[in-house]
């Protein structure tokens, strides 16, 4: 299994004094990788740099000392700066010059700052957790190695509470689809969202869904958390539950209100939950499954900043709109199919949309219409296709052309 960590790294790693280093002697069973995405000039990065160092080289003198490797993932803006800061560190980097590749990384990790420690399983190349710092700080020993978190299923445990203090077994949900709302009173944005999550539910409730909400509190004492779950109609985790914690980490939460949507099986349909009620209140998309293809509104403007997108500009009349769709469906479907979690999002934008025109400005697309585009704001750059009418053999052959690497990038900034 070991071709997982060399298809996302590279065949070579840099060591240090110019050595290179086979990535496959960093993979094996029960071993861990950890990326550590950083850069010179970020100030947060060079104080924690030293803590992750001593961390490392402590590691390195246990007897689990075969186990855990870093690879350096850098945001340094030139090749000397990242030598310089390279020579601190006493771990293994990815080529500097890999710069396409870092950005593949970043996106296909969701890195949205830096400093960040992502764990991998060596063996599989797969992510065990994108929380390396706080292992880090809370296991320095290792004791908790190889830190696999545990199925969220399992992290929110058999019972929870109703506001009146009565308990409910997960059992009268289990054949639900799950919400998990992450809210406080003190924070006025969960205010002002809450109400909005409360029509949704209702609504979907007197449609006969199967759809639950559990409430996960960060508010600071037990009366301020009895206020805030008084106004809502759902289940909670009760207040200083250890639960909350871990499922926080599990499902990755890094600021409230935060509104994550998990199948029966309790696999994630959607982190970004908040935007899927925004855009859709009355719940005609429930549970709000990914589609291969979308219409352009703010509901994606998290996916515009995270993922790989191909964008058709129409000139908004309806005819023209539907056989985009039609033309791009497809494609679409083949793409999800065949890419997975790597594909690229296709969307179809409308004129009329607010975001449409920011994005337009934003990549300075010209005013003429059809175009294609696609956009990877992780690596800060954009593709424009020449082609003035639009067929799908065109949009395949772009789509090609950009996997392969034969497309010029324009960049953002």
């Amino acid at each position: 299994m070991m071709a997982g960590l060399v298809k996302l790294l590279g065949e070579t790693l840099a060591g240090h004094d110019g050595s290179e280093v086979a990535t496959s002697t960093l993979a094996g069973a029960g071993k861990v990788v950890g990326l550590y995405f950083s850069a010179h000039w970020c100030p947060p990065c060079r104080a924690f740099t030293p803590q992750l160092a001593a961390f490392y080289k402590k590691w390195k003198q246990s007897d689990k000392k075969d186990l855990l490797d870093i690879v350096f993932v850098s945001s340094d803006r030139e090749q000397s700066a990242f030598n310089e800061y390279f020579d601190e560190m006493p771990w293994l980097a990815l080529p500097y010059t890999e710069r396409s590749l870092k950005e593949k990384l970043s996106r296909s990790f969701k890195v949205s700052g830096i400093p960040t420690l992502v764990m991998l399983d060596a063996e599989t190349g797969k992510a065990i957790s994108s929380e390396g710092r706080r292992i880090v700080a809370q296991d320095p020993e290792g004791e908790n190695f190889p830190w696999k978190p545990k199925p969220v299923a399992e992290v929110l445990g058999e019972t929870f509470i109703r506001k009146n203090g009565d308990e409910v077994s997960k059992e009268a949900f289990d054949d639900c689809v799950l919400g998990v709302y992450f809210s406080a009173h003190w924070c006025p944005p969960c205010r002002s969202f809450t109400p909005q999550l409360i029509k949704t539910y209702n609504a979907l409730k007197e449609q006969g869904k199967k759809f639950e909400i559990i409430f996960c509190s960060s508010d600071r004492d037990e009366a301020s958390f009895k206020e805030y779950f008084d106004t809502m109609p759902w289940l909670a985790v009760p207040h200083g539950d250890k639960r909350k914690a871990a499922l926080s980490t599990a499902l990755h939460v890094s600021g409230i209100p935060k509104f994550v949507v998990l199948n029966e099986q309790r696999g994630v349909i959607t982190e970004n939950g908040r935007a899927a009620i925004a855009s859709d209140p009355d719940g005609a998309e429930f549970p709000w499954t990914r589609k291969p293809l979308n219409v352009l509104t703010d509901r994606y403007g998290q996916d515009l900043n995270e993922e790989i997108c191909l964008l058709y500009f129409t000139d908004g009349v309806e005819a023209n709109v539907e056989d985009a769709q039609k033309l791009l469906l497809p494609l679409a479907e083949k793409e999800m199919a065949e890419q997975g979690d790597d594909a690229v999002r296709f969307f179809v934008t409308l004129p009329k949309e607010e975001i449409t025109e920011s994005l337009a400005t934003f990549v300075k697309a010209p005013s003429e219409r059809p175009l294609l585009m696609i956009l990877d704001c992780g690596g800060q750059c954009v593709y424009q296709s020449s082609a003035q009418q639009i067929t799908a053999e065109v949009v395949a052959t772009f789509l090609s052309d950009f996997r392969g690497k034969k497309l010029t990038p324009r960049p953002l900034s």
